[in-house]
């Protein structure tokens, strides 16, 4: 295979008729990653510009053996997005936050005119729309033009990397399904593990194939986040046509509405914080130098999971969740309102977050959806029953993890939103909102009296703090530093009075833009 990254002489056109009309302009000439909010959508005036703008590059077709096919790949581009390559349209993608790939193989020319028109406009269709948190609008992901020989391993179904590997650990040992796809029937497949030295431990062959390891090194969290990595072959005619590579860490895990949450076979107690991703000045546009800095700061507070809200994240913050140990809760951008037109967009959005996410050990939930009673009893009944098709749909999918969804603050506990999950979470902030850290304990008192075998986490708590106010007398609603660490001072004993709670997490870890 071979990548050309289309990093650099883009075009921004705030403004066009089409892509021949965006072709046409001048613009202003940026690199990616970008988004045309990284200062309107920040400033808090709810005015940021949305609507449609274009990107646009040019790049040489590139040098191809007979029958080779090429793609472009997008990272990720925000919100709806429209692909015109020479000026004719060639793909067109719902969802601002996910993979996906075009085929442009029989419709390149020597020299090529890519242009992109992306829109993040209100709509009643695409999620998110409702939420605080900036709807960015741009490529502020990586564009990738890829060139792979005609025989090769998958790159069309939701953006996936054509294998999935699903681990079963059996006592000391493990097996490790293995599962690919290609585009050929005459090919025959040779699967390799490596373990984290390089060396081999398990070959096998064949599009689903069983490798199975002796005295297996599990991946324990941030104690021991060991990974192996599972590389695939495709051989046709006794030549390598193909070959892909993913990381593999084999754990197991359980949900136990008792005792919380178990690693390996032991408890462990999952306190950690959620995450944005943006970042002052730029947006959504982060580097992986960003992603890195934000890692560093959530291991230095000492958590050991992430929520990834409320969308899917950089494939590259997934791999270092892989790679620090950080137990994920992964989640679609299903937020805040039930649009009457957007139940297959919720479908879309998810196949992409798992297919392109499976193979993560970090992730053990996907979020359904968060805080979707927030606009009242609107088309209640097409939510629920959206949330019974998301379900059913997540466990075929991948019935080797669980699902969980948040609860909005003034959802009672018996609303039924909570209850088609497997597990659930809720977003509170007794004490900040409303007066009273003790109301913590009473609320998880009364889940626990009235739902004794449902596996309950707090998936938002939090105080607002300022680090230039302070008070000798802190008190709510002040901002200060010192509220906000009585707050989680309370918090993190109260959360010790009731060991069975899955999972806390801090809202937000990092300032964001609303």
């Amino acid at each position: 295979r071979n990548v050309m990254e289309l990093k650099d002489n883009w075009m921004f056109v705030k403004e066009a008729e089409n892509a021949a009309d965006a072709a046409s302009k001048k613009g202003t000439a940026v690199s990616l990653p970008h988004t045309w909010n990284a200062v309107d959508g920040q400033d808090g005036g709810n005015d940021y510009h949305r609507g449609t703008c274009w990107y646009v590059t040019k790049f040489q077709k590139p040098e191809l053996e007979a029958g080779s096919q090429v793609y472009v790949e997008f990272l990720g581009a925000s919100v709806i997005a429209d692909v015109y390559l020479n000026g004719e349209a060639v793909a067109h993608h719902e969802g601002g936050y996910s993979t996906f790939r075009v085929n442009l193989t029989d419709k390149l020319q020597e020299e090529n005119v890519l242009a992109v028109a992306l829109n993040n406009a209100d709509n009643n269709y695409v999620y998110p729309q409702k939420a605080d948190f900036t709807f960015y609008g741009g490529l502020y992901r990586d564009v990738n033009v890829i060139s792979v020989p005609e025989t090769h391993f998958d790159l069309d179904y939701f953006g996936g990397t054509g294998m999935k590997v699903t681990p079963e650990v059996e006592g000391k040992d493990a097996k490790i399904l293995i599962e690919t796809w290609n585009n050929t029937e005459n090919g025959e497949v040779k699967v390799t593990l490596f373990d984290a030295e390089r060396n081999i431990v398990a070959e096998g062959n064949g599009e689903k194939t069983t490798l199975h390891v002796t005295d297996v090194h599990l991946w324990n969290g941030v104690n021991d986040p060991y990974l192996y990595s599972v590389h695939a072959q495709l051989w046709v005619d006794g030549e390598l046509a193909d070959e892909i590579e993913t990381s593999c860490g084999v754990r197991y895990f359980h949900f136990d509405p008792d005792r919380g949450f178990f690693l390996n076979g032991k408890p462990y107690n999952l306190h950690g914080v959620s995450r944005h991703q943006d970042f002052k000045g730029i947006g959504n546009a982060i580097t992986k130098e960003h992603h890195d800095r934000d890692m560093e700061l959530i291991r230095e507070i000492g958590a050991n999971t992430i929520r990834l809200a409320h969308y899917q994240h950089d494939q590259y913050f997934y791999d270092l969740c892989d790679r620090y140990g950080m137990i994920v809760w992964a989640e679609i951008p299903y937020i805040s309102e039930h649009l009457a037109d957007g139940n297959e967009n919720t479908i879309s959005q998810m196949k992409e977050l798992i297919v392109q996410n499976y193979n993560h050990p970090c992730i053990v939930t996907w979020g359904l959806s968060n805080e979707i009673t927030i606009s009242g009893r609107r088309y209640k009944k097409q939510m629920l029953k959206n949330h019974h098709v998301l379900q059913k749909m997540v466990k075929e999918m991948d019935p080797t993890r669980v699902t969980t969804l948040a609860c909005y603050a003034v959802c009672p506990h018996w609303h039924p939103v909570a209850h088609i999950s497997d597990i659930v979470g809720w977003n509170l902030y007794l004490g900040w909102y409303v007066p009273g850290f003790f109301l913590n304990d009473l609320w998880i008192g009364l889940w626990r009296l009235l739902y004794p075998k449902r596996c309950l986490g707090f998936s938002e708590y939090g105080a607002e703090g300022m680090p230039n106010l302070h008070s000798a007398k802190p008190r709510r609603g002040d901002n200060t530093e010192e509220y906000q660490n009585k707050y989680h001072e309370y918090m993190l004993e109260c959360f010790k009075r009731h060991p069975y709670m899955w999972g806390n997490y801090v809202w937000n870890m990092f300032d964001f833009a609303a």
